[in-house]
């Protein structure tokens, strides 16, 4: 019997092999590509993929809402002026009698794309510029830097107050008035990536043997900067709808018979005394409701593109 005891092995022995077949199992998972991990790590983030559902339903209803009112976005019915959500007029109708509802997503359709028409614009303009200074550098880089601080360095509204009056106030005058610098900020995060990444090593290996200076921008830096990229573009476009409805407020963007959000508020802001919210209401909630949308959304980009915060 005394033998036996001695010769039993003691369970707590057992324990650091489970534990470290346990951490095995733990830290073994399926592989996944940087772009899967990154789309795990924004499907766990729950307000960022809010924002997504927010802004699929608003394209969604910036196509189709508009024909889902029997009353057209220029219908006037004097008759039926300033009245209140009901059955018959969802968000109820403005001092012309028109359907609030079919403008308020008319609206939404201008909003959108006017931020993503200037988004886009904005990144090539800015990938192609902070690409190429970032990459040459020297003096090349010194001579284009100082070409986006005097640019930078334009009042802002003032260049759109004088392109409204040489080419008229409206939706493409806005785009350009967006796209002229608005891609400076673009360029600069592009500029400060490319910086970064070609001293890496397959970025040396690729110049030496001899590939062309915009194959390795093409293939070798900006596919590596995409991230920071994505982020911005995503933040650029809730500016750029921001800006479009504080021009159209101004009377400097889109005009009458057409709907915006700005051009919506300015009509209403004078009648918001009067009891008829409904006017004010609406346009104001799906601007602020868009703008938080693609601001969480580009936050939760930024934590999934972001390779320190790999797990």
């Amino acid at each position: 019997m005394k033998s036996k005891q001695q010769n039993k092995i003691p369970d707590e022995w057992f324990q650091p092999l489970e534990r470290s077949e346990m951490d095995a199992e733990a830290v073994v998972r399926p592989s996944r590509t940087y772009w899967q991990d990154s789309w795990h790590m924004l499907r766990e983030n729950r307000l960022a993929m809010a924002g997504l559902v927010f802004l699929a339903f608003l394209i969604i209803m910036a196509i189709i809402g508009p024909s889902l009112s029997p009353n057209s976005i220029e219908e006037q019915s004097i008759m039926n002026q300033n009245m209140p959500p009901s059955s018959e007029y969802w968000f109820g109708t403005d001092d012309l009698g028109r359907d609030v509802f079919a403008r308020t997503w008319y609206g939404a359709r201008v909003s959108l794309f006017v931020g993503i028409m200037a988004a886009m614009i904005d990144f090539f303009i800015g990938v192609i510029y902070g690409g190429i200074a970032g990459y040459k550098g020297g003096r090349t880089d010194h001579l284009m830097m100082r070409v986006i601080e005097v640019l930078y360095g334009l009042p802002y509204l003032l260049l759109v107050i004088l392109l409204a009056v040489v080419m008229g106030p409206g939706l493409f005058t806005i785009i350009i008035a967006l796209s002229v610098t608005g891609w400076i900020g673009m360029a600069r995060i592009v500029r400060g990536q490319v910086l970064q990444i070609k001293n890496y090593e397959f970025v040396l290996a690729s110049k030496t043997f001899g590939t062309k200076t915009r194959r390795i921008i093409r293939r070798n830096l900006l596919p590596n900067a995409m991230g920071p990229i994505i982020v911005q573009l995503t933040l650029t476009i809730p500016s750029a709808i921001f800006a479009e409805a504080f021009l159209s407020f101004l009377g400097l963007g889109i005009q009458a018979p057409h709907a915006s959000w700005g051009g919506m508020l300015n009509d209403a802001l004078g009648v918001i005394l009067s009891g008829y919210w409904w006017r004010l209401f609406f346009p104001a909630l799906f601007i602020s409701l868009t703008m938080f949308a693609f601001n969480v959304v580009g936050d939760g980009l930024q934590d999934a593109l972001d390779p320190k915060l790999r797990r």
